[in-house]
Order: C-alpha cells, then structure tokens, then sequence
C-alpha cells in the first residue's frame, strides 16, 4: 500500500489534531506497541509480529503526522517455554523479529526462498485472526534459519560478508557468551542451564578451575561451529533490519522508545552469575494487590560488584554501562526503563521464600536492621520513623518507613540512575529527557527523592487512581507535566473493559464525580453527562482517555488496544500461557478502526480534543474557538 493511502486520514485532519496538542501543551504522543503485536501485510503472516515487517511500515504510515513515538516493548530473546518479553534476553535480540520476507529479496541475497516462506505463511494456524502462533513461529524459524545460514555461507556477497564479520567483531563481550550459551542448550538438551548434565558447562564464566573451563569453550565452539554461527548470523540479520526500521520511522518523524526490562534471562543468568546476589530474588512487597507480595524469581546485582569503594563503577556497573549504552545508541528515541524502584530501593527476599518481611525479605538498601541486608543499606537507623505493628514493620500502602535522608545519601541511592542510566543516555548524544522511568508500585521516600533530584520523567496511569483520595497523584488535577500519562500499560485490561465493570455500579460514583470535577467543572450539562458516563461503558472509557488529554502532563502513551478499540486483554498478571502475549492489532487495522470508529469503540481523537480543550476552562475555550470549530468540523465529518 502507498504511503499516502495509508496516512491517517487527511492533510487537514492532522494539522488540526497536531495544533489542538500543542494547544493542550503535549509534546509526545505515543501509540504502545509492543513487537510480536505489529500487524502483517495481508499475505505476508508468519505467525508472529514484528516492527521489522511492511505491515509495520504500514502501521508508521497510518499514524504518523499524529503520533509522534512509539513505546515498543522489550526486544530479547525469549524461550519456547516463556514468550514474556519481560524475562528475554538483555543484549540478544529476539530472531522472531525477523522480516522473513525480505531475506527473499536482492537486498538479502536471497538466502530465503520464497517456497519456504509461502509454507510458513500458509501453515499458519492462527492466519486471519489477532492473535499470535508462538511455538509454531519458533518451530518454523528453525527451519527457516538453517536454510537462510546455508545459503548465507555459500554467498559470494561480500559487502553482507563484511557487515556480518564488523558485527561480530564490535559485539563480541556480549555475543560470544550468547551464542555459546545455544550450543550448550543442545549439548545437555535442554536450554534451561540449572538442569545441564554437565555440572562445568553450568559455570564455564565463574569456574574455580579456569584452565578446564576455557578447554570446554574451544571444544563446545568446535563441535557447535554451525550452530553459534548460525545464532551470530540471526541477530546481525535482525540488528540490521532493526536499524533500517528505526531510519524508516524516523523519516516519517516517528520516535522508537526502547523498553528495558528489569528482570536477566536464564542466557544472563548463566553468562553473568558471579555478578548477581547468591540466595536473593528481586520482587515487590506485600500491597492492596497480593497479600503476599509479588515473588517474581529475578536476580538481584550485587552492590558490591555494581560500584567499587571509590565510587567507581564495578565489574557489575561496567556492564550494565555497555548495556544502556548499546540501548541509548539503538534506540535515540529513548528508554523506558521497568520497574525504575529496582534501581533505586529494591525489595529483595530470599530464594524460596515468600517476599514478606517475616520471612526476611526486605528493602535492600533501606534495611539497616536487617542481619543479612544491613551491610549494603545506605538508610541508617536515625533516617527511620519505626512503626511496629506486632512487632513487625509496616509493609503495603505505609512501606514508606524512611523519612529523611541527607542529600550525600540520596546520591548513593541515585548511583545507578546517574553513573549508568543518565551517563548511558549522554554517551549515545541524549540527555536524561531521553528516560522514561516506570516508577508505578510503592515509592519508597529514596525513590522519590532521587527522582526528585535527577527531573526523571515518571508514569501516571489514570486507571489506577484512588478517586477517594483528593490529591492522587493520578487524578488529572493532580498529575504533573514532567510525566508519562495514560489510562494502562501492557498489564492493565482495556479501558473499556474496566468501565464495563464499574457501569451501574455504585462503585463507579467517585470516579464519575472526580471526571465531572476534572473535565467539566463549567458544562452546562453536568447531570447529563454524569448519566451518560454512569450507564454507558463506552463513554466512560472515552472520559477515562479525556482524562489523558485533559492533563498537564506533556506526554501521553496510548495502548493500541485502546486507540483501535480492540477490547481484549495483552497479559493478565500472575498467569501464564498462551492468552498472554500474543494479542496482535489485526492485519485490516485501518478498516478495523473506521468501523470501530463508528461504534463508538476506538479512540474519536478530535471528539477528544474538545472535551480537553474545554476542561481548561471558559477563558480558554473562549480563546481557542476557531479551533474547536474545525475539530467540530471533523467530528462532523466522520
């Protein structure tokens, strides 16, 4: 499809869009799309999405002029057991992304032919629909990816033969452990390292006897030359269609947000294990959601190998540093980075336990009473306000047992955020407007404060908001500019499948009244729109997006779920298996979303507009009249 077929809607339509966001003071709007949901040209589906295909090029085609970024999420490689991009790899790039396709073409040499492709299309079990054919997609990329390095190795292409040679050669610290971890996957049969046979291929970078470690590597490298080559040659591929990407949307005025994710793959795991915490798991405290608290089973560095004495950045630091680096310079649009409260205060607890305090778990470096933990906390007992309950700390909504910390305690706090994160974004050309930092959970006064100090940007998700509380943070009244505003991230049901639940409710009423309080505090027809909002899912969902808008927040994310008006869910926390992850925008998205426009199912941007502009006020609305009669224009129009 052409580029001007697919640009949404007119010339017209976008500038007037464009103007009424600059009117509001936004400078990002950006559509969250994570990789496996990028929809395929018709023809074209293998499977499972990615941002390398045309369809995705066709996707940047369609919004651009209005969205202005893009949120990806986390690009690793991920097992056929686990399809979370939030627990892939940190350097390695998923091969699922990919463009198959093009390996058919000139520009590939043809290493793909185009018969293995039209079977991988036509085989596809989940063809036509939303949704995304995991294992298949795997299982077929194996065959597809012996075919492509066979026929690599026999290419007479040299300059493909030479970017090939300067990628391995530049990636190389990370690469090599990589690509070998694959090889051993196949030796013990199984790519799970703690159930490896053999008890040296389980520690090869952190074994006592190095001598029979590095005679293992060179004889596992010998035995498995095609297979580590074959992985090298996988992510050159999806490096370099990757870069072609982000100049494509680029061109089009379309920012890439990267997403870092806070947990290591099982690849990192073993590649990097003498840098972790031996016996400790990062999770999340006991809150309003889980009694319990959230034992996610992520490693946690340890803060003796993240800094030296003299502040210096340790082995640990030092590679964290190449890892943000490599981000910031992929990815010049920037980083979201997940669960920033793990950076800053991490909860820890112990490997097998339960992350509550009674079984020892703990704020790492805000634990100055804690036998085990006390040696890393910068908090000291004159920094805590001690508030026993059964003699026993306050975990939940009061964690926040620290009340004052001196600014040199701060800075400690803040060592990753601006030793590695902050310095990565500067050596890429970036500064620290480049970071989104996911700050949602409990923020511990540490937290706060260091976000304080550095301006990072955080997060404020409408959705979550408790209405009966006048000054939370996430009503609209309450949200800041230097902020990231939406209605739900990946984990979050569709905003019309909350309203669904709250519509003729009782309980929906505080957040009504906080909506008719926020948005239309001069609206001649308050009750009625009370009503409307009371009885009508769609429109509340619609409000909860106004909300958004409405906000001073500069910035605004929005779920493609949300903007198309697909009403299912992308990943349901706490459970697992195939309804996760796969959710894809449809390959017919632009007819998808005339038709749900209509429906009153989609996000009606100008009709949006209105509303914000007037919750500023009459003065404004006075101001900005012929605006709001072109954005009627186009309401009208539609």
């Amino acid at each position: 499809m052409l580029l001007e077929e697919t640009k949404l809607f007119n010339k017209q339509y976008k500038e007037t869009i464009k103007e009424a966001l600059d009117v509001l003071g936004k400078k990002n709007l950006a559509l969250i799309m994570q990789g496996v949901s990028f929809p395929s040209l018709k023809d074209e589906n293998t499977g499972f999405g990615t941002y390398n295909s045309q369809g995705a090029k066709e996707l940047f085609n369609y919004i651009t002029g209005i969205f202005n970024a893009v949120q990806l999420g986390p690009c690793g490689k991920t097992k056929m057991s686990d399809s979370s991009p939030y627990t892939g790899t940190v350097f390695s790039k998923n091969p699922l992304f990919i463009n198959l396709k093009e390996l058919t073409t000139s520009k590939w040499d043809k290493i793909l032919s185009q018969k293995t492709l039209d079977k991988i299309i036509q085989n596809n079990p989940n063809k036509g629909t939303n949704k995304a054919a995991y294992v298949y997609a795997i299982e077929n990329l194996e065959i597809a990816s012996n075919e492509f390095y066979n026929n690599f190795k026999k290419s007479t292409n040299k300059p493909l033969k030479k970017a090939f040679d300067n990628f391995v050669k530049e990636n190389g610290f990370w690469l090599e452990k990589d690509s070998l971890y694959e090889a051993l996957s196949i030796e013990n049969k199984s790519d799970y390292w703690p159930q490896w046979e053999n008890e040296l291929d389980k520690t090869l970078f952190a074994a006592k006897d190095k001598s029979a470690a590095e005679k293992r590597i060179k004889e596992i490298t010998k035995k498995y030359k095609d297979v580590i080559e074959k992985y090298k040659l996988e992510q050159f591929i999806v490096q370099e269609q990757s870069a072609q990407t982000l100049k494509y949307a680029q061109k089009l005025g379309i920012k890439l947000i990267a997403d870092r994710q806070v947990a290591f793959s099982d690849r990192d795991n073993w590649a990097y294990q003498s840098l972790f915490l031996e016996g400790w798991c990062l999770g999340c405290p006991p809150d309003y959601f889980s009694e319990d608290g959230q034992a996610w089973g992520f490693s946690v560095v340890n803060p003796e190998k993240l800094f030296n004495k003299d502040g210096s950045l340790g082995e640990a630091g030092i590679l964290l540093k190449k890892l943000y680096t490599k981000m910031f310079k992929e990815n010049p649009g920037g980083v979201r980075i997940d669960h920033t409260v793990g950076l800053i205060d991490p909860w820890v607890y112990k490997k097998g336990s339960l992350p509550k305090i009674e079984e020892g778990a703990g704020r790492l470096y805000s634990s100055p009473n804690h036998p085990e933990l006390k040696k890393y906390s910068i908090a000291k007992e004159e920094n805590i306000n001690k508030t026993p309950i059964e003699g026993k700390f306050v975990t939940a909504d009061d964690e926040k047992w620290i009340d004052n910390l001196s600014d040199e305690q701060v800075g400690l706090y803040g060592r990753m955020i601006e030793k590695i994160v902050i310095a990565s974004a500067k050596d890429a050309g970036l500064d620290k407007n480049a970071i989104i930092a996911e700050d949602l959970g409990t923020l511990t006064y540490p937290v706060v404060r260091v976000m304080e100090k550095y301006g990072l940007q955080g997060m404020k998700l409408v959705q979550f908001v408790v209405p009966q509380e006048e000054i939370h943070p996430y009503r609209c009244k309450n949200i800041t500019p230097n902020s990231w505003t939406m209605v739900g991230t990946h984990d979050n049901e569709p905003i019309r499948m909350w309203a669904s639940k709250l519509v003729n409710t009782q309980e929906a009423n505080p957040y009504i009244k906080n909506l008719i309080e926020d948005l239309c505090s001069e609206f001649g027809n308050k009750d009625e729109i009370w009503h409307k909002m009371y009885t009508d899912e769609k429109f509340f969902a619609f409000m909860k997006l106004v909300e958004c808008f409405a906000s001073k927040s500069q910035n605004i994310q929005i779920f493609f779920t949300d903007f198309f008006g697909i009403n299912e869910v992308y990943n349901t926390p706490g459970t697992s298996g195939d309804p996760n992850w796969t959710l894809r925008l449809n390959d017919n998205f632009i007819e998808l979303y005339k038709d749900k426009l209509k429906s009153e199912e989609a996000l009606n941007l100008p009709l949006a507009m209105i509303y914000a502009l007037k919750a500023r006020g009459w003065d404004f609305y006075k101001n900005h009249q012929e605006l709001l009669e072109k954005l009627e224009k186009l309401v009208n129009e539609k």
